[in-house]
């Protein structure tokens, strides 16, 4: 069997990021389009944590620990959540058509399954990793079976007492 996967060398060529940087230009016209008394709350809210979506892939990706880049995808994943609900803003405020909503967040979902795909790739590149790229204890507090704990739960499953025991770390 034949494989046509091909490998990447920069944070550019990461699927995810590329699918990212495409959602966060369509949040930035979002934010442009928004009412004048939205411009400098949810429009600058909007750009925000667009750019949050895909800084942190690109910073992530430029640490040296699995473990690191992990952390800085997750707060990427944070980040597009984010997005996801300022769409839900829009959507309750009227200030889109609601076929357009449902379109963006169907991108924003689709690039949540890449970012969850592309932690996934590091959660194993970390297990096969030589000795002296592993560390020794958890970073950041969270532990291997933590981490794929949150991999692994569909996210209906989070509640308010799973989102307290990280928050308390």
């Amino acid at each position: 069997m034949q494989t046509t996967e091909k490998a990447f060398r920069t944070f550019e060529d990461l699927e995810a990021y590329q699918a990212a940087r495409a959602f966060r230009k369509a949040m930035y016209a979002v934010s442009r389009r928004l009412p004048d008394f939205e411009k400098f709350e949810l429009a600058s809210q909007i750009r925000r944590a667009a750019v949050s979506l895909t800084n942190n892939i690109a910073e992530g990706h430029g640490r040296y620990h699995y473990l690191e880049q992990i952390k800085f995808t997750l707060q990427a994943r944070g980040s597009l959540q984010e997005l996801i609900d300022d769409l839900n803003v829009c959507d309750d405020g009227h200030y889109l058509p609601a076929d357009e909503i449902v379109s963006l967040k169907q991108q924003g979902w689709r690039v949540y399954q890449l970012v969850n795909g592309y932690i996934r790739y590091l959660r194993e590149r970390k297990t096969g990793a030589s000795v002296a790229l592993r560390e020794s204890t958890p970073a950041y507090g969270i532990t291997d079976d933590e981490l794929d704990a949150i991999l692994d739960e569909p996210i209906q499953r989070f509640s308010d007492s799973t989102i307290q025991r990280f928050n308390e770390r």
